[in-house]
């Protein structure tokens, strides 16, 4: 799919053009060289943003003012191009297709699909809810339109919301009561968007992981875990289980919680209720996974979530997703990451990313693809040549 990338001042890239070879590549380097950044840029097509969490002006090179990163592509994608580009002073960013502009940014997101395995995906399971709830935004926006729309349109009332509760937590004790009346009223114009979009939202999030529970389930074990790993989604705006509700009752239970906590939220400055605070909860033989498991159980499960979003791509798209492995096995034990390999051999991977510190690194499995090598953020061939700077 993925036939060349070229960066321009992404991180400690000044100029960087690879060819990609149709099985992939190995990008073997020193840790600090930017053989991460490498599967960064990449993964920052198929999302549009960092797939480490950074800022869009954090990935800009050091003393340049822009970044751009495009690539070359070929079957079975359905375009030739994308390329992204963010400005500094602008805090502008724009995609293309093709070499056309789009006018909406998201028109590109999944043009080069992807799923990264790092030893940082552990934070999937230990981190916060933060991080499990941007895990099953990017899986489901990635393979429905529909959720993308209702996600989108959920942050920007939020936002807007979220702006009034703080204007009314700054202005506290100062408020008159015809002032008070005024904010409530604007805060209150928000929430009937925050309901219909949020219900959307919670929705699909329910129907994904009550049908792909199981198949979580099955994952773990076969990676070796004997105790049973299961996840539930938990949601903040309803006490009772909501496991079964349609979009109607979702509607009609997030709009009654933010009338019922409205005056708090305007104590507090921010919406306590909603999709953007639920949970997806990680269970080893029912207790919690990010409190009672052990490193080695954390990571299996964390593996067994990157799995499952390669599945749920790979069904959406009717291909298989590029696969970037950042030195995934490190800190796994040889049956566990051997087990991992055969998991991912079944799904049929049709190009891989490698990067691995030394070349003994590289699992047996890969030890066929062409071998670069990463320094100072410039990519050597096996002689020693320097690609294109």
């Amino acid at each position: 799919m993925l036939t060349r990338i070229i960066a321009r001042d992404f991180r400690n890239f000044e100029q960087l053009d690879i060819v990609v070879p149709s099985r992939g590549l190995v990008v073997v380097g020193d840790n600090g060289h930017g053989k991460t950044n490498l599967l960064e840029a990449v993964g920052f097509l198929s999302c549009l943003r960092s797939i480490r969490g950074a800022r869009d002006a954090d990935m800009i090179r050091f003393g340049a003012q822009a970044l751009h990163v495009r690539a070359q592509l070929a079957a079975p994608a359905t375009t030739s191009s994308v390329s992204v580009g963010y400005e500094r002073s602008t805090k502008r960013k724009k995609a293309t297709l093709d070499g056309v502009e789009l006018p909406r940014l998201t028109s590109a997101l999944g043009a080069l699909p992807s799923v990264c395995f790092s030893p940082a995906d552990v934070l999937l399971v230990t981190g916060s809810p933060s991080e499990r709830r941007r895990y099953l935004d990017v899986a489901l926006a990635l393979s429905s339109r529909a959720y993308l729309h209702a996600l989108q349109q959920y942050r920007a009332a939020l936002a807007r919301r979220n702006a009034l509760l703080r204007q009314a937590q700054r202005d506290g004790a100062r408020t008159t009561m015809s002032t008070g009346h005024a904010l409530t009223d604007q805060v209150s114009v928000w929430e009937p968007a925050l309901a219909e979009h949020g219900a959307v939202v919670t929705a699909m999030r329910l129907t994904y992981v009550r049908g792909h529970a199981e198949r979580f389930s099955q994952l773990a074990a076969a990676i070796g875990e004997r105790l049973p790993v299961t996840m539930r989604y938990a949601s903040a705006s309803a006490s009772g289980s909501i496991a079964n509700a349609d979009v109607a009752t979702l509607h009609d239970t997030l709009a009654a919680a933010f009338v019922q906590q409205r005056a708090q939220e305007m104590r507090r400055g921010m919406t306590l209720v909603g999709p953007h605070r639920d949970e997806l909860q990680l269970l080893l033989g029912g207790r919690e996974l990010r409190t009672f498991g052990s490193a080695g159980q954390q990571r299996s499960a964390a593996i067994a979530l990157r799995l499952l979003e390669l599945a749920t791509l790979r069904e959406s798209m009717g291909a298989t997703p590029l696969l970037l492995l950042d030195d995934p096995f490190a800190e796994l034990d040889l049956g566990r990451a051997a087990r991992v390999l055969s998991l991912l051999e079944d799904t049929g991977v049709d190009q891989v990313l490698l990067a691995v510190p030394r070349e003994e690194d590289i699992p047996a499995a890969f030890t066929g693809l062409i071998r670069v090598r990463m320094r100072d953020g410039r990519v050597e061939t096996g002689d020693g040549e320097r690609t294109h700077e």
